[in-house]
């Protein structure tokens, strides 16, 4: 049994566990917008496909690296309706009258098509895609409604109108007749402003899916945007991007980030202090070395440092005959064949002076 003691500590164990979990439940791979990590180490760059709003005189925004200016349209065939959408953006043409949306968030739909003249938004702006294995996906979520639910919701309450005034019990007419309490009407349409709210929350809402494929043979290096399928209520719309920037490629080093250049001279210093330290505390304590011989390998450093002064000295010399010769020095000290002309004269005088005593 555990002690009474104990139960504050495992309790708090046990909350400081759940909000970890419930804070981070999956973490994020990458941090970039519109950008994506796999756990192979493949790195996945969205960002140039995604469509931007030109400048009101209509050129190019000087950090389009490329974008294009105009939504992706894909054709529905079959399905009856053209699709307009972009990649991790909103769309850049705006739009209006959105069935089911209120008209503050038709600025961030990212997916829609037209039908008898009335918009049907697809899902919501996301800039997070996902990585899993090979595929990489987008989702857009909370469009207009779909499903059953939602085209038999105005009839279902309409007919739940007329079935509460269908009955009327005649017995109890007087009792009816009197004016409901105020208690009574607030409590019904609390009542009621709860049950629509929760309608509201179980109405199904249209999604997009987007599964991106690498091609390097794009027409322009523009991605191309293919319609694939829609579930039987028309709630998920699923799309095929060839792009390619969906190709894999290494992931760049982020600022603050230790990359592959420092990991090696990290790990550099650390094997050279490792020699250093190491030989010199085993010169000192085993060999008793004292000074600069403590260093491990003394002398081999020792003829490596005098061969590398030798070559200095031979590099200088070598190159200060390359110099040209100053004038003005030599004037004022004599060059060496001034100096070996004047000591041959100096000789043929010592020897005239000689001759001349001889001859006396």
């Amino acid at each position: 049994m555990i002690p009474p003691p104990a139960y504050p500590a495992i309790l708090s164990l046990l909350a400081l566990s759940s909000t970890a979990f419930a804070a981070d439940p999956e973490p994020s791979t990458t941090s970039a917008a519109c950008t994506a990590s796999s756990t192979s180490g493949a790195f996945f760059d969205l960002r140039p496909d995604a469509a931007i709003k030109a400048k009101p005189d209509g050129s190019r925004p000087s950090h389009s690296r490329g974008a294009p200016l105009t939504d992706y349209k894909a054709r529905g065939f079959d399905y009856g309706s053209n699709f307009t959408l972009n990649i991790c953006n909103a769309v850049v043409d705006p739009i209006e009258d959105v069935e089911g949306i209120e008209e503050s968030k038709w600025q961030n739909i990212s997916a829609y098509y037209v039908s008898k003249g009335n918009y049907y938004s697809l899902g919501y702006q996301s800039a997070n895609p996902i990585s899993r294995g090979k595929e990489l996906v987008l989702q857009y979520t909370g469009g207009s409604p779909c499903g059953k639910k939602s085209r038999s919701r105005s009839l279902s309450s309409r007919g739940a109108i007329h079935a509460g005034t269908s009955y009327r019990d005649y017995e109890n007419e007087e009792e009816e007749d009197e004016p409901p309490s105020k208690d009574k009407d607030e409590g019904d349409a609390s009542k009621g402003k709860d049950d629509d709210e929760e309608e509201e929350d179980d109405v199904r809402r249209k999604s997009t899916t987007i599964f991106f494929s690498c091609d390097r043979d794009t027409l322009g290096g523009l991605a191309q945007v293919s319609f694939i399928a829609v579930d039987p209520e028309e709630c998920n719309y699923v799309f095929k991007v060839k792009s390619a920037h969906a190709c894999a490629g290494a992931e760049p080093h982020k600022p603050g980030s230790v990359g592959p250049g420092s990991v090696f001279a990290i790990i550099l210093v650390v094997a050279v202090l490792v020699y250093l330290l190491g030989g010199v505390f085993y010169n000192r304590t085993v060999g008793n070395a004292r000074g600069w011989r403590q260093l491990p390998n003394y002398s081999m450093w020792a003829s490596v440092w005098s061969f590398i002064c030798d070559m200095f000295v031979i590099a200088t010399s070598s190159c200060a005959r390359l110099f040209p010769s100053q004038r003005g020095y030599h004037y004022l000290s004599g060059s060496s064949s001034t100096r070996a002309r004047n000591n041959r004269d100096d000789e043929n005088r010592l020897i005239d002076q000689y001759d001349e005593e001889w001859e006396d």
